[in-house]
């Protein structure tokens, strides 16, 4: 049965509010992910690590940043199963009330001057939970809007859902600054648990919004299948180059996430530049992720998925040492521009994943496949390279950017080399009730 069968058009009034609840959650992911790496670089080390270098600190707050990465792909696993078995909608009332109720509680959370050693373990127990709930939000929310829009702007709807990105970006980067700006002895005792304590304001507006959704038509349509596969993880796996390939293309977007927003405090810091210019850079560079995510995705629409891929990849292996270099100079304004650089590469790559890997599975295991997917990449590529980083760049003795400048253009040649391996899927029927073989290119 075709995509057109099953619906002749969409209705733009409930795509809409689709596509809202998708924002909003992903707002409250990225505004969590982005608030923890931001903080773990500026307090987190003396507040749940101390005692320790303050090199090995960062390092260790950094490594409960990748734990939460590390429970990604479990999430996947999870959600992706009964998505797909059950329905996307109610599993994304479920992720998004696991996100918010963890970073709320992070913000509660006794530090270990009070509690000692159980600080730190109920911290990583909390990057789990938010963890597991971010590994099945991602997925559901792109899939509920490209299920639910026409082949033709699956590109255009999802830009922007995943305008929740830089949104989420802007709003962790502003209550950074704000608290940052407070005295120092406020900051430390009260003044960083804010941020976190206003994901009870998002999480409360998000839930609102995305109860009243209605369910994927597509999902609805394969829901009475008799060849329903009832693990569809199984399913997945036994086509593992797919599954491969969609978990190597996003190495590269998130692997520059985390360098340039995550890391960039801490290197910049460790440089000479001052906090507040760093975090204005990264703010920045998500005011410019408002115009460039969206712009890239409605040219995958109509320029192919693959092609802007290659040329955000094909970007970042070519530019690595020149963003460094800008970032290098100790000027502002030329920190901004490598930061805004390294910024639109990253939006090239990211922008098209929502519909590009949607279509890369079929119905009946496409919550599993793209969930397993992106998580896959995201841990690689975004949850061990601010570990990797904060351990490599002082292998001199002194802050360098040479490794900093490779495992970004090495985290692109996987994206560049898995994309090209990828064949084109705009426009690709999703309908299909068993796992979409991915055309290999030659």
């Amino acid at each position: 049965m075709s995509e057109t069968a099953v619906r002749r058009s969409p209705d733009h009034a409930v795509l809409r509010k689709v596509a809202l609840s998708g924002l909003l959650g992903t707002v409250i992911e990225y505004y969590d992910f982005l608030l923890y790496g931001t903080l773990a670089a500026i307090v987190f080390g003396q507040l749940f690590f101390p005692g320790s270098d303050p090199v090995v600190g960062t390092i260790a707050s950094f490594g409960t940043l990748a734990v939460g990465y590390v429970a990604r792909p479990v999430g996947g696993i999870v959600f992706g199963h009964f998505g797909d078995r059950m329905g996307r909608k109610s599993m994304l009332v479920l992720t998004m009330t696991m996100m918010g109720l963890a970073s709320v509680l992070i913000g509660l959370l006794p530090t270990y001057g009070s509690i000692g050693a159980w600080a730190p373990v109920l911290l990583v127990l909390c990057r789990i939970v938010q963890g597991v709930a971010i590994g099945g939000e991602w997925a559901g929310a792109t899939l509920m809007v490209v299920e639910h829009a026409d082949a033709k702007r699956r590109g255009l709807w999802n830009g922007l859902l995943q305008m929740g990105s830089p949104l989420g970006s802007v709003l962790s980067t502003i209550a950074v600054a704000l608290v940052t700006r407070l005295p120092e002895d406020q900051l430390m005792s009260w003044g960083w648990r804010v941020p976190f304590l206003f994901s009870a304001v998002l999480l409360g507006i998000g839930l609102y919004v995305r109860i009243s959704i209605t369910e994927s038509p597509l999902f609805e349509q394969s829901r009475a299948a008799a060849d329903k596969p009832k693990v569809p993880l199984v399913e997945v796996l036994r086509n593992p180059g797919t599954f491969l390939l969609a978990s190597a293309v996003g190495i590269g977007p998130f692997a520059l996430t985390a360098l340039i927003s995550t890391f960039m405090i801490t290197y910049g810091k460790s440089i000479g530049y001052a906090t507040a210019d760093v975090v204005t850079g990264v703010l920045i560079t998500a005011l410019l992720g408002l115009v460039a995510i969206p712009l890239f995705s409605l040219l995958s629409d109509h320029l192919g998925r693959r092609t802007v891929v290659v040329g955000g990849a094909a970007g970042i292996v070519l530019l690595a040492f020149p963003m460094y270099a800008l970032v290098n100079t100790k000027v502002v304004a030329l920190l901004f521009a490598g930061m805004l650089l390294g910024q639109l590469i990253q939006n090239a790559m990211y922008a098209p994943l929502g519909p590009l890997l949607s279509e890369m599975f079929g119905t009946n295991v496409r919550y599993t496949g793209v969930s397993l997917g992106y998580q896959m990449g995201a841990l690689i590529g975004g949850g061990f390279t601010p570990l990797l980083a904060s351990s490599v760049f002082t292998i001199s003795g002194a802050p360098s950017s040479t490794p900093l400048a490779v495992l970004a253009g090495a985290c692109g040649l996987v994206t560049l080399l898995a994309i090209w391996r990828t064949g084109e899927t705009r426009g690709r029927d999703l309908a299909a009730a068993v796992e979409t073989r991915t055309p290999v290119s030659s």
